[in-house]
């Protein structure tokens, strides 16, 4: 007879809880998001190394791949959303984007198959030192006051509008902003991870761990759908990276030419 255990089930929340990686040897915190963050930060620091640690005049292999990369973010981010101080803010927007795309591409690494990005706490303190760093830039270019009369209370208004406008800025600049650039990564990553992870089960199940005539469909559909989604995934990995890139730009644009 059959029983529960033999029931199908759906991946869901379990596939981002983690435990310690060695309980009683390591630090409880340390879990596999946590190394995840690490690999991606020695990855990034290490390539960058390669690329630009010794750059010849011709560009061959690494440092080929790292001008392409910072040719992209600099004319693709930086300068459109900062203007002509973008070249300025690459040592920081350069190391962002590669950062968040090495942890978006860690859902895609065999074994590893898991996104640092899907859990909220990192894109969250990202959009926060992005959004520090626009406060900074916003107080020091402008002044105090000078910056939330900008925001608050732009000229041309009717002086009734402010008493809806003001609040509404204040809150979207003060709280929004983080936490729509945080949400946006997140929910991109945690959703496109259980869509491979729901596939990838039904290819399994019906394919390995109850194989039936009748499943075997499901089995192939689920088999396809796994190595589209990895594709399709691997582009939204590297969109929402220049997403949240474009983003911080587009804050350190607004603090340092606020007129615009």
């Amino acid at each position: 007879m059959p029983t529960a255990s033999d029931d199908f089930h759906a991946p869901g929340g379990e596939l981002f809880q983690w435990g310690p990686l060695w309980p009683g040897v390591l630090p409880h915190w340390v879990t596999k998001p946590v190394l995840l963050i690490v690999l991606s930060a020695v990855a990034v620091c290490l390539f960058c190394w390669r690329a630009f640690g010794r750059p010849s005049l011709v560009p061959r292999g690494v440092q080929n791949v790292g001008e392409l990369g910072y040719l992209f973010v600099r004319d693709q981010i930086a300068r459109p959303m900062i203007g002509k101080d973008g070249d300025r803010w690459m040592p920081f927007l350069l190391p962002l984007f590669l950062f968040v795309l090495a942890m978006n591409l860690m859902g895609d690494v065999p074994v590893l198959q898991l996104p640092a990005t899907s859990h909220f706490a990192m894109p969250l303190l990202l959009a926060l030192v992005c959004y520090v760093l626009y406060l900074v830039v916003s107080v020091r270019t402008q002044g105090f006051a000078a910056y939330f009369k900008n925001v608050m209370f732009p000229p041309g208004l009717p002086a009734w509008v402010y008493v809806l406008y003001a609040p509404i800025e204040l809150l979207q600049h003060l709280v929004l902003r983080p936490f729509t650039q945080s949400v946006r990564l997140f929910a991109n990553m945690f959703a496109g991870h259980i869509l491979l992870a729901f596939f990838a089960t039904v290819a399994w199940w019906f394919l390995l761990e109850r194989p039936t005539v009748a499943g075997f469909g499901l089995g192939v559909v689920g088999v396809a759908m796994s190595v589209l989604l990895t594709a399709f995934e691997i582009f939204v990995q590297v969109l929402q990276a220049y997403i949240f890139t474009l983003l911080a730009a587009s804050y350190i644009g607004g603090a340092l030419h606020p007129d615009h």
